[in-house]
This record gives structure tokens, C-alpha cells and sequence, in this order.
């Protein structure tokens, strides 16, 4: 007997390659790319995976130019003043949009009246405000005939996707639960303050959609919140901890701890700082952690599975790939490859409501209080 528990549990390594975890990339890559926003996501994320994938970044605008010149100097670009100049004078085919979610209606708008060649776009998370707001986004793109994109960038993190493929191959049977455990404190950005957002919208829409590219939409969710108690010396806000449980139609069961206190580590108690998440299925199950806690350390995310079939072997694929910056190779890449082929992106901007509304699902959750169908929203 102990030999056999010794057996199942061992750990063996498995090449990365079996697993589908990296992104498709373009047959075309000098497709002119203009980016707006020179914040830390475009700077130390967008266009370090961008020049990494051998793409055609060329020019930059922000609100403030000192800040897009800065940044245009650090990756080889030409700073701009203004949008539609800069669309009219780069020649640029995509934009690349990163700018607080309040200010990204406005921006969309300026790209699609500037009369310009712009056949892309790909959009931060959020899309905008809210499910309303996406919506219309989504509506504008659209009647403009240009194809919109969304940075959903943790389904391109290397163990959610390849936790993807596991499930995409059958090596799980079907999915029973699902689970998501994050413990960590992430760096607020400013404009938060002003909205009055602290995680769901920040946070758990990672982890929402997540669920989403796993296990496909759910009906209804459950969703319990409480201030951060940190945060809140700093700002009035109600989606500080977040809880919640998602049904599918199918049996599956979906659940998330997004704690972004992490206990008071940061008033003088020790850390426990770290991401977990593990997916249970008929005939196999997958956990991993994610690296992006350890930012600006390269530490790439983890995922072990075993199945019923291999003799309770447990399987360790290992890559050198971290979600910050390479998984941003795939957001853009994405885009990119729907504008050779003609299909829709991966996660393309009418997919990407069916996230926006479950986040909206959860805020209607959380203040009243029960169970929300996610039709309610779509059809509100």
C-alpha cells in the first residue's frame, strides 16, 4: 500500500510542447499598428511582447504628449499629439487602445470618425463602463466595418490555456468544478479612485472569463462582496473581497475567491501572496498557479493534471513563458489573424459581452442580495 501512494503521487515532467499553450501568430506581421495610452500596460506590456513577436508598432498617442513621447523614445515609435493626425499621417491599420475604461468610448469614437484606415481595433478590459456602454461599443465597430478585439489577456496566460487544451481534448472528461483562489495585492491604477472600482471589474473579469474560455457561459450567479479593508481608508467603494459561484446549464460549478487584502500583510503581518486554481472533470483534474503576483519577476504559471487513463501519473509541463509581458502576444495576435482570414476574433467584441454581462451579473448579485440569471442582463 505504501508503494502505491507513493506511485500517485509522483510527479512526472511533461514537454510543454503536448500542450496546445501558446498563441497562433499571424502569417503577416508588419500589419502598422497605432497605439493610445503610454500608462504601464501599453509600455511594459503591450509593446514588449509586440516587438518580441516581430509586429509593426509605429506610433503613439496619450493625453498627456510628455508621457507618449517618453514612451515612443523607449520602444522606437513617433509620438502624436492628437488622434486623427496621428491616423491619418502613420497609415496605421489597428489601434491598440489602452486608456482608463471611462475614456475608452470617447476614444473609440475619435478612431472611427477620423476617416482613416483603420481596419482594427483591440480594446482594454473593460470594454467600457459597463454592459450598456459595451454594448454600444461593440454597435459602433460594427456599423463602422471595423473588426473589434478584447484584451482578455489571462485566457492567453500559459497554464489557463493550457488547462484549455486538456479540457478541449477530452483529458478531463467532462468539467464537474472548477475553482479560482487569488490571494495577492495588485497595483492600483488612479483613475479606480474616481470610479469607485476596486476588483470586479478589475480583477474577477480575469477570472470570469476565464471560467467562460473553460467551460462556457454560465446561467446564473451568486456573488458576495465586502469592502477591501486597506482600500477603503483610501476610497469609498463597495467590490473590495469578492465571492462568488457560477452554474452551468450542464451541471458544472464555478467558484472564485478574489482577495485582494491578502490579510495585513502590508501593516506588519507576514505574506501569503499567490494565485491557485484547480479544475476537477469526470476523468481527470488540472491545478496550477499563476505567476503574475511575483511581477516584475519573470515567473512563469504552473499546471499539473492527471487522468484516469495513464496509471495516476501526475504530469508537470513546464514553459519559460510568464502571462506578463508574452501573453500579450496572443491579444494582439489574435486580432490580427481575424483580419487575414475574415473570421472573428478570439475574443471578439460580441463574445466579450457575455463577459460584461456576467461582471454585471455579479454587481446586480452582490447588491441585492440573490441569484442572478445572466439572461437578465442580456436582455436588459
Amino acid at each position: 500500500m505504501v508503494r502505491t501512494a507513493e506511485r500517485k503521487n509522483s510527479m512526472t515532467d511533461s514537454s510543454p510542447t503536448e500542450l496546445d499553450y501558446l498563441p497562433q501568430l499571424p502569417a503577416g506581421r508588419d500589419i502598422p499598428i497605432a497605439c493610445i495610452g503610454s500608462g504601464f500596460i501599453m509600455a511594459d506590456c503591450h509593446l514588449v511582447a509586440y516587438r518580441q513577436a516581430g509586429f509593426n508598432p509605429l506610433a503613439i498617442t496619450s493625453r498627456t504628449l510628455a508621457n507618449a513621447t517618453s514612451v515612443a523614445e523607449r520602444h522606437g515609435l513617433t509620438p502624436y499629439e492628437e488622434i486623427p493626425r496621428m491616423l491619418q499621417e502613420s497609415g496605421a491599420e489597428v489601434v491598440d487602445v489602452a486608456v482608463p475604461p471611462d475614456l475608452q468610448h470617447d476614444v473609440i469614437q475619435q478612431v472611427i470618425s477620423s476617416g482613416s484606415s483603420v481596419r482594427g481595433i483591440l480594446a482594454q478590459k473593460p470594454l467600457g463602463m459597463d454592459y450598456q456602454q459595451a454594448r454600444e461599443i461593440v454597435t459602433l465597430c460594427e456599423d463602422a466595418g471595423i473588426v473589434l478585439a478584447v484584451n482578455q489577456n489571462m485566457r492567453y496566460d500559459q497554464s489557463v490555456r493550457g488547462c484549455r487544451d486538456l479540457i478541449k481534448r477530452g483529458m478531463l472528461g467532462d468539467p464537474v468544478l472548477a475553482s479560482i483562489d487569488m490571494r495577492a495585492i495588485p497595483h492600483w491604477m488612479p483613475w479606480q479612485q474616481r470610479l469607485g472600482w476596486v476588483t470586479l471589474r478589475i480583477m474577477s473579469i480575469h477570472h470570469l472569463d476565464t471560467f467562460r474560455y473553460w467551460l462556457g457561459d454560465p446561467e446564473r450567479v451568486y456573488c458576495s462582496t465586502r469592502p477591501d479593508p486597506r482600500t477603503e481608508t483610501l476610497f469609498e467603494h463597495q467590490d473590495g473581497i469578492c465571492l462568488y459561484i457560477l452554474e452551468f446549464a450542464n451541471g458544472a460549478r464555478a467558484t472564485a475567491w478574489d482577495d485582494v487584502w491578502a490579510g495585513p500583510t502590508r501593516e506588519g503581518a507576514g505574506a501569503d501572496i499567490g494565485i491557485g486554481w484547480r479544475v476537477e472533470g469526470t476523468e481527470g483534474m488540472a491545478r496550477g498557479t499563476i505567476g503574475w503576483p511575483s511581477y516584475p519577476e519573470r515567473t512563469p504559471s504552473t499546471l499539473d493534471y492527471t487522468t484516469i487513463h495513464d496509471d495516476g501519473q501526475w504530469h508537470s509541463p513546464r514553459w519559460d513563458e510568464v502571462w506578463f509581458p508574452d501573453a500579450f502576444v496572443g491579444t494582439m495576435a489574435q486580432l490580427l489573424i481575424a483580419l487575414e482570414t475574415g473570421n472573428e476574433p478570439e475574443i471578439g467584441g460580441r463574445d466579450n459581452l457575455h463577459t460584461m454581462a456576467l461582471v454585471e451579473a455579479c454587481y446586480r448579485s452582490s447588491s441585492e442580495g440573490r441569484v442572478v440569471e445572466i439572461q437578465e442582463i442580456l436582455e436588459g
